[in-house]
This record gives structure tokens, sequence and C-alpha cells, in this order.
């Protein structure tokens, strides 16, 4: 029985990437995680926490076969648990290992009956895999949530802890004095605002910080709110009036390839710090719901495909409609057609911003006719939304 628990194990050990992304559908498809899955960094942290789970329970069997599996304490686990608590969640965000455990399960069924035929074998071994991968994931969640106790008692003591208080009541609109908010801030509220969120799905807080630092050299404050949303993200204000440019932002941040920076609306007072950041929380939400590839987005400029991408169902369904075959175009006819009707339809503006000749954009436009399912010149406005549209989108 052992060795059938070895062999199996390490099967295990070696996930199919289709398998694996189910399982990370699973645990982040739940009602009681959805603030888990709107959250970039989160989502991605419980990615990789569910799939650590199932190899370190794999690794554990490889070599002990069926005995009790010691609970995922890594380090990757507890950094979890206190980016959990920084967001202000409770235990039921680990619903997700629960979740996990269900899909790893099915799939330990699969392995098990391709390691056996003999009923009474098959029967044993199943009975101890649900008592062992049962009492794994318990364990492991006591020790996360044990963590996570720890780090919300830390959360109640300290500098950071009342700053992180102060924000939150700002945000959510509680009656909190300004002066009382900027004494605990050491952050003026009366004058302008832009808030930027920068996260990195791959970890790394040094990097973060050195983002922020480029963001407010690039934004020419000499100041900053910072206020450490997790291991991974910042929640950052400038005291600016004016969101510095994406190319310039991108230039800057071209050091740090793995953090991503979304820019709310300038605003002014204490509703304008407000509105600023949950403009940038908006765009970093579309960003991941795209699965961008752009390093840098600024509500300004995403404020209408946020809207057109709420309902991805929906979106598919106007991409294709709107674009037809232009949708699968080469790069260089789409962006022809977008910069045309940005420049109001004037094809001379349009060869100088694409630094082309004027009848290498007439041919491109030409194509895209082609293409349309409706003549450009009928449908220009929707045309020019579909392939903005494309542009933040990273699976299409």
């Amino acid at each position: 029985m052992r060795e059938l628990f070895r062999r199996g194990a390490e099967i295990a050990l070696n996930p199919h990437a289709a398998w694996v992304e189910e399982l990370h559908a699973a645990a982040l498809g739940g009602a009681r995680v959805r603030l888990v899955a709107e959250d970039p960094v989160l989502a991605a942290a419980t990615r990789r926490a569910n799939l650590a789970n199932l190899l370190h329970w794999a690794a554990a069997n490889v070599q002990n076969p069926g005995r009790r599996v010691p609970p995922n304490t890594h380090s990757e686990l507890l950094d979890t648990a206190r980016d959990l608590v920084r967001r202000g969640l409770d235990e039921t965000a680990l619903d997700s290992y629960r979740t996990g455990q269900n899909v790893a399960w099915r799939r330990w069924i699969e392995i098990c009956f391709g390691l056996t035929d003999d009923p009474q074998e098959l029967r044993e071994l199943l009975d101890i895999s649900a008592v062992s991968i049962g009492t794994f994931i318990d364990d492991t969640i006591a020790a996360v949530s044990e963590r996570m106790q720890h780090e919300r008692d830390e959360l109640t003591r300290g500098a950071h802890a009342e700053r992180r208080a102060a924000v939150t009541l700002l945000l959510e609109g509680a009656p909190i004095g300004q002066a009382r908010a900027e004494s605990r801030l050491g952050y003026r509220l009366a004058g302008p605002h832009t808030a930027v969120i920068l996260w990195s799905g791959a970890g790394g807080s040094d990097q973060v910080e050195a983002a922020a630092e480029a963001v407010t050299r690039a934004a020419g404050a000499d100041q900053r709110l910072t206020v450490i949303a997790s291991a991974a993200a910042m929640w950052v204000w400038l005291p600016v009036a004016t969101a510095p440019p994406a190319a310039e932002l991108a230039a800057r941040l071209a050091g740090h390839p793995e953090v991503r920076v979304a820019v709310g609306r300038p605003g002014r007072g204490v509703e304008g710090f407000r509105r600023s950041h949950l403009d940038a929380a908006t765009t970093q939400r579309m960003v991941a719901r795209l699965t961008s590839p752009q390093q840098v987005a600024r509500y300004q400029d995403v404020q209408l495909v946020s809207l057109l991408t709420s309902e991805p169902t929906q979106t598919d369904e106007f991409l294709a409609d709107t674009l037809g075959d232009l949708q699968h175009a080469d790069a260089d006819t789409r962006t022809a057609v977008l910069t045309y009707v940005r420049e109001l339809g004037s094809t001379t503006r349009t060869a100088e911003r694409l630094y082309t000749h004027r009848n290498t954009v007439l041919r491109r436009l030409s194509r895209a006719d082609e293409l349309l399912p409706r003549p450009l010149a009928e449908n220009a406005l929707a045309v020019a939304a579909a392939l903005e549209t494309l542009h933040w989108s990273g699976t299409r």
C-alpha cells in the first residue's frame, strides 16, 4: 500500500498545466473568496499557495508514503496570511484551500484508478488518501489562521496601524476630522492628490518600493503618502494635480518589469483623496481581469475599456460583432485604424503619428474595410472602442 501511495504521489508532483488551471479557477470561483479573486496580488498569492499545498503533500508522500503530512508553513503561505489581514479579510478567505482540496481529490482518484485494478487495494488506498488529504488541509488552515491572528495583533499596534486605520476611514467615507486624519497620516489632505497602486504578482517588496520612488520622481512630487497594502502591493498618494504621462512612467519603470502601476484621476481635498484611490483600484482590477500586458494604466485612459469589459461574455460578443475578421488582423492594420479615428479621420495626421507614408495608411484602412462587418465610416466610434479594448487585453 505504501508503494502504491508513493507511485501516485510521484505522478501528482508533475501536474498537467490544464489541471493546474482548473485548480486555480475553482479555488478563486467561490462567492466567499470574491474579494480575493478581484485583487490581483491576493489572487496570484492564492494560486501559488494552492499549488504549493499540492506539491507539499505529494512530496511528503514520496518520502514517507501514507504518513501524516506536516502542515505547509512555507513563507509563501504565511506571507499570504499577512496580506489577507492587511486587506481586512478574515479566515473565510481560506475557503480557497478547501475548494482546491476538492479539485485535487478528484485528480487523485484518477491517479489511484491508474495504479491498481484490485478492488480491495483501491478501497484501502482511497480511504487512507481521504484521511491524509483532509488532515493535511485542516492542519495547514489551522497554521495559517494562527499566523493571521498574530498579524491582526501586530496591525493593531504602531504607527503603521494608525496610518492604515486612518486611510481606511477616509476611503470608507467615515466621519473623521481632516485635522485628525492629517496628524495621523503626516500628509496634507487639503490640496491636490493623485493616487497610485503598485503591485507585483511575482512578489518582491523592494522592487515595489523602488518603483514607487520612480513614480514619485516622474510626477515631480517632493513627498508621498505610502500605505503597505501587502507584501507585494503598495498604495501611494502624491500631492500633484496632474497624473504623469503613461509613456514617461513606463520609461521610468523599465528597470522594474515585474511591477504594475495603476493611476487614478487627480482630485482635491478629502473627496479627491478617496476618489482617486478608488479609480486606481478600478484600473487595477481591469488590468487583472484582462491579463493586460501593459505595465502602466491610468484611469483616464482606460475608463471606457473598464466599462466595456465588466462582463467578459458580452465583451467577446461586442468585439466579434464590431470587428469581425479585423480582430485577428495584423497589429499594423489595427493600429492604423485606431490612430485614424483618434486623429478625427485625417490620414495626414495619422501618417505623421505612425511615422509612415500616407499611402501606407490608405492601404491599411482599405484592408480594414475588407475585414470589418460594416465600413469604418459607418461605425467608427464602436470600432475604435473595440480596438482600444484589444489594446488592453492580454488573452485575446
